[in-house]
């Protein structure tokens, strides 16, 4: 199997996170880490974005509601 890698602008697209949440959350130890391609360039392994997203809890809708109740 081919290891597919991604550039920044589709790890953004992939994930609907800014620039800055990418790196914030890889500060945090929260986000996978990059390869170095060369001096100033980095991708992903696709594995382990896809392996990210599918970690991320899902919305239950037991969010509290502003207001009153409907």
């Amino acid at each position: 199997m081919e290891a597919r890698i991604l550039r920044r602008p589709e790890v953004e697209r992939l994930t609907l996170l800014s620039k800055a949440s990418i790196y914030r959350q890889m500060q945090m130890g929260t986000f996978p880490m990059p390869l170095k391609l060369g001096q100033r360039a980095v991708a992903w392994r696709a594995n382990e974005i896809h392996e990210w997203i599918a970690s991320r809890p899902r919305a239950t809708g037991d969010v509290p509601r502003s207001g009153p109740p409907q």
